[in-house]
């Protein structure tokens, strides 16, 4: 068999594949936030009397109090919001504190600093026995890094801590905060993974335990659910949080942030993964904060919205680098005046004559913007069935069957009564993102919309939004909603015929589908479809007949297929496109993101072109092309970019005239080629 493979593998700087290939390399003491060399340079900066560190001292040192009276507790208690708080406020108060004081006594060298810090690290030590209630795991990795960074200074400085208290200082991470925190928790919102990991990495170094370290990397590059970077940072900038809460939203990015500042001290570089990925996050969310509306593909949240204290690394890192970001510098001159320890740990000793090119940042493009869209525009045809919220669009659908020509639901919640059986030659459409169809949970069925006729044709959906959730009302919390955590069976659009292509000509345009815990959208026995500017996301969870059988679009029996220029992410047991005994298909320009299982699926298909697109931070690999019988056949993958999926960027089994071409690949899977493709007649068993 001939096969043209052509891969370009686009490396990680070589520090950031360090720990992957070295995993003996030992790490730099003192090494969380800083290494000896920055905590050197900031002092001198401090004694030189140079801005920002000279004011940034003199309030940390008016809010470094040596009379602070420590307490400890055994058990520690925190619930959602501080409710209960049972020895929580103590542990971070108390952390802070042992920071605070071991920078202090660096700058200073007055050892009334050290020996505060080390009081409040030895009244825990040997006290404290477990975390409980809601936000043990949260609490955990709030503190632990923190406490790391204060027994780094002093471990590593002439400070008087006893080795013997060293001890009881590690026994404590290691079976108290480790045990809690090695599972992470990926379920939760993604803040919380961003501060667990942070404090595993600090755990690691103060330990010397590579394995913990490598383990934390890369569960920030492929954690599942929202788990890792990519499933927090999308490559516009939007963030998993972005529809909850603004303070949320900073609380995530600094951890994550926080993480991969930590890995910098120790030679990884996480900041300039993915685009920027955390530059982006950082812009956009400093962007809506500073007045202006970035695109979303939910509605931002308005809710707390003052700027927190995470910006001024992030600023100095990238700044440092060349990169431009004005607001987040401009966020970051807004809190820097009230700001201490924050501005003092920013900055990394200089590198003589190094003067990088300046560069802006640029967001992601593919299929950037996509779905339903924002305006209401009404550029619909004059004799168009007009259907406002409450009236009946079965009715209207019905009453124009077969003429080609449109209703249109107007802006709205339509909630439907029962499944809306679509007939041949219609358009249905809506006035953007305000028409939403919503399927009563009351109705007893299960699918939104389905064919009327087994040869359904010329039909068009397009400019509305079809909401599988069990409401319409996200709520504070949209992660409480997700389709993962519903227990209703849910469909979207379901098109099925008995027989291969007895429907033609299904268009599918600026369409949103969401939320829906069977398939978005399924189509079996077609010809000429077309997907273009959709956004099929959130759908395919953990319903009968059971996990990965459910996707954010899935078309079986079908050829002549056109998806393009679609965001097709965030299945949260599914795949991003699954295409079953096809023929004659396009993917191209899409962004397949952050799915469960794979972020392109091919079975038993012939003559697929997969070019263009933006497949990332999927749990399995990016494309497979699956081998079940016969397997498939004149297959091309080329020209896309597929990084940091958790399996390989290609893997496929038995394919006549597989073609991988140009295409761009970064950090899939974890010690092992970037794809895989074999001759092999493997069935995949699970």
């Amino acid at each position: 068999m001939k096969r043209f493979i052509s891969v370009i593998l686009v490396l990680l700087t070589a520090i950031f594949m360090m720990p992957l290939t070295t995993s003996a390399q030992k790490f730099v003491h003192p090494g969380v936030d800083q290494t000896s060399q920055d905590l050197a340079y900031m002092k001198s900066q401090v004694l030189a009397g140079k801005q920002p560190w000279k004011d940034a001292f003199d309030r940390l040192k008016t809010a470094t109090d040596l009379d602070f009276v420590v307490k400890s507790f055994p058990h520690v208690l925190r619930g959602p919001y501080g409710k209960p708080n049972i020895g929580g406020d103590e542990l971070s108060k108390g952390s802070n504190m042992a920071y605070n004081c071991a920078l202090m006594w660096y700058i200073t060298q007055n050892k009334a600093y050290a020996n505060k810090a080390i009081e409040i690290l030895n009244a825990w030590s040997p006290v404290l026995k477990d975390f409980d209630y809601n936000d043990a795991k949260l609490l955990a990795g709030w503190t632990g890094h923190i406490l790391c960074n204060a027994a780094e200074i002093l471990r590593y400085t002439p400070s008087g801590w006893q080795q013997k208290d060293i001890d009881s200082f590690t026994n404590m991470l290691m079976t108290v905060y480790y045990p809690l925190m090695r599972y992470y928790f990926p379920q939760a919102n993604g803040n919380w993974d961003g501060a667990i990991i942070h404090s595993i990495l600090a755990i690691a170094i103060f330990t010397d335990n590579r394995e913990m370290f490598n383990n934390a990397i890369d569960h920030f590059l492929h954690g599942p659910v929202n788990g890792s970077i990519f499933k927090y940072v999308y490559p516009s900038g939007q963030c998993q949080e972005t529809p909850r809460d603004q303070g949320h939203v900073q609380l995530g990015l600094g951890e994550f942030a926080g993480a991969a500042k930590v890995a910098y001290t120790q030679g990884v570089d996480l900041f300039s993964i993915g685009n920027n990925r955390i530059a982006l996050g950082f812009e956009y969310t400093a962007q809506f904060l500073l007045g202006e509306k970035p695109y979303c593909f939910n509605v931002i949240s308005e809710r707390a919205k003052n700027l927190r204290d995470d910006y001024e690394y992030v600023y100095r890192h990238y700044q440092y680098k060349g990169l431009e970001l004005p607001y987040v510098k401009r966020a970051a001159d807004s809190v820097r005046p009230q700001a201490s320890r924050s501005v003092l740990t920013a900055f990394r000793a200089p590198i003589f004559n190094y003067s990088p090119k300046s560069t802006k940042l640029q967001p992601g493009k593919t299929a950037f913007p996509s779905g339903a869209e924002m305006t209401m525009a009404k550029n619909y045809p004059a004799n168009a069935i007009i259907v406002a919220p409450g009236q009946s669009l079965q009715k209207a659908i019905d009453s124009v069957a077969g003429t080609n020509r449109w209703v249109v639901a107007l802006a709205g919640i339509h909630t439907l009564p029962t499944t809306l059986k679509i007939p041949s030659g219609v358009t249905l459409a809506g006035e953007g993102r305000s028409t939403i169809l919503f399927l009563s949970p009351s109705s007893g069925v299960r699918d939104a919309i389905v064919n009327a006729e087994q040869d359904m044709h010329d039909v068009t959906i397009q400019n509305l939004v079809v909401e599988g959730a069990s409401s319409t009302d996200p709520g504070s919390d949209p992660n409480s909603t997700r389709s993962y955590r519903s227990g209703g069976n849910r469909g979207g659009i379901m098109f099925v015929a008995n027989n291969d292509h007895s429907m033609a000509n299904l268009n599918f345009i600026h369409l949103t589908v969401r939320n829906c815990t069977y398939n978005g959208v399924y189509i079996n026995g077609a010809k000429f479809i077309t997907v273009d500017n959709c956004d099929f996301t959130e759908s395919g969870s953990s319903v009968v007949p059971g996990p990965r059988l459910q996707h954010n679009l899935l078309i079986c029996h079908s050829e002549d297929i056109t998806i393009k220029d679609s965001r097709l992410d965030t299945s949260p047991y599914g795949s991003g496109i699954a295409l079953d005994h096809c023929g004659k298909a396009l993917i191209s320009d899409c962004e397949i993101a952050r799915n469960a299982y794979y972020g392109v699926l091919l079975s038993e298909c012939h003559f697929i072109t997969v070019k263009g697109n933006l497949i990332e931070g999927n749990d399995r690999s990016g494309v497979m092309i699956e081998y079940l019988s016969h397997g498939s056949d004149n297959i091309t993958v080329n020209n896309n970019t597929i990084h940091f999926n958790n399996g390989y960027g290609l893997e496929t089994y038995s394919v006549q005239n597989m073609k991988s071409l140009n295409n761009t690949y970064a950090g899939n899977g974890n010690n092992q080629p970037q794809q895989k493709i074999s001759d092999a007649k493997f069935i995949i068993m699970e």
